[in-house]
């Protein structure tokens, strides 16, 4: 299931069930895991990708990071299993981490892009033309709609939604909604959170959270100590969200 045309390096690890398309070349230290289904004209080097991932033509990953401080490393780029990349996705690989890692059962539309050294959480969508810079981090379950850049060291916290055409420079708490040029909270992803199947309790102390944090009045740091005394799993991830915020979170 190889075309006779496609180029594979002699340090490739092709594994079985595996399709290639015309042209695509398969460069150093690569390892195709079974079932995976890749395109025409695609480039993968220094990169391992997931069982049944499915990897659309003209797509480019494991490629050098767009990072001037870059010098030659051998570092590497995983994609989970399941995943999808759609047309022309580039995926760089990692640079000060040494690995860009991007979850399962993942979907890039086409001409997105995942920079050096990001970190993508399993079932994330994201649509065409988006961008995610250096060393950002995306949680489990987000959503990012078409057009959307995320600014290096940006995270986006488990099952967020990001608007399309937004420009995101601070952290977005998990379960939110945000979107604007400078992105601002709009609420939280309902839709998502009852998609995810949480239960109404789950939901209803999110909320609770929410409202803490951007309705009281109340400075953050005396919202976060008040959400401190309840034990709602959810309430604490998001706590654990802010406290580890460097780049400080979005708020409406």
């Amino acid at each position: 299931m190889i075309d006779k045309t496609a180029l594979i390096d002699k340090t490739a690890q092709i594994e079985e069930n595996v399709e290639i398309g015309a042209y695509t070349a398969i460069g150093k230290n690569t390892i195709i895991r079974a079932g995976a289904k890749i395109g025409a004209n695609c480039f993968i080097e220094y990169s391992e990708i997931g069982e049944n991932c499915r990897i659309f033509h003209s797509a480019s990953v494991g490629t050098e990071p767009q990072d001037l401080s870059y010098k030659d490393k051998e570092t590497k780029v995983f994609i989970g299993a399941g995943t999808v990349l759609r047309e022309f996705v580039t995926i760089n690989r990692g640079n000060k981490t040494d690995s860009t890692i991007i979850g399962k059962n993942c979907y890039f539309m086409a001409c997105s892009h995942a920079a050096h050294d990001t970190r993508v959480g399993d079932n994330v969508i994201i649509a065409n033309c988006s961008s995610l810079g250096g060393h950002v981090e995306v949680g489990e379950g987000a959503f990012i709609s078409g057009n959307v850049g995320v600014h290096q060291w940006t995270r986006l916290g488990k099952g967020t939604m990001t608007g399309s055409n937004s420009m995101v420079g601070m952290d977005i708490i998990p379960y939110a909604a945000c979107s604007g040029q400078r992105a601002v909270l709009e609420g939280l992803n309902l839709v998502g959170m009852k998609r995810r199947e949480m239960t109404q309790e789950q939901i209803s102390q999110i909320k609770k959270a929410y409202k803490i944090l951007f309705m009281s009045k109340l400075l953050l740091k005396d919202a976060v100590a008040q959400l401190e005394t309840y034990q709602s799993a959810e309430i604490k991830e998001i706590l654990e969200f802010i406290k580890n915020s460097k780049r400080s979170i979005a708020r409406p």
